[in-house]
C-alpha cells in the first residue's frame, strides 16, 4: 500500500466515517444535508454502506461533509 501523507481520509474506513457523521448530526440532519433515501427512510449503517459503495457521487458528498466537519475541527 502506498503512503498518502496529504490525504486526510487515508486509513479511515467508510464505516468509521459514516458512524462519526451519524454521531455528530444524527440520521435526520444527515438526510437533510445529503438527500438520499438511505439516510431518510429507515436508515442504518449497513444499508447506507451498501448504497455509498455503489454510488460514487453520494460517497463523495459524504466524504466532503466528513472533511468539512471532522478534519476541519482537528486542525489547530
Amino acid at each position: 500500500m502506498t503512503e498518502q501523507p496529504r490525504n486526510p481520509l487515508h486509513g479511515i474506513t467508510l464505516e468509521a466515517l459514516l458512524t462519526k457523521l451519524v454521531e455528530v448530526y444524527g440520521w435526520e440532519e444527515l438526510g437533510v444535508m445529503i438527500d438520499v433515501k438511505c439516510f431518510t427512510n429507515n436508515p442504518s449503517i449497513k444499508s447506507s454502506l451498501t448504497f455509498l459503495r455503489r454510488t460514487p457521487w453520494a460517497r463523495q458528498k459524504v466524504e466532503d461533509l466528513y472533511l468539512h466537519t471532522v478534519v476541519a475541527e482537528e486542525k489547530p
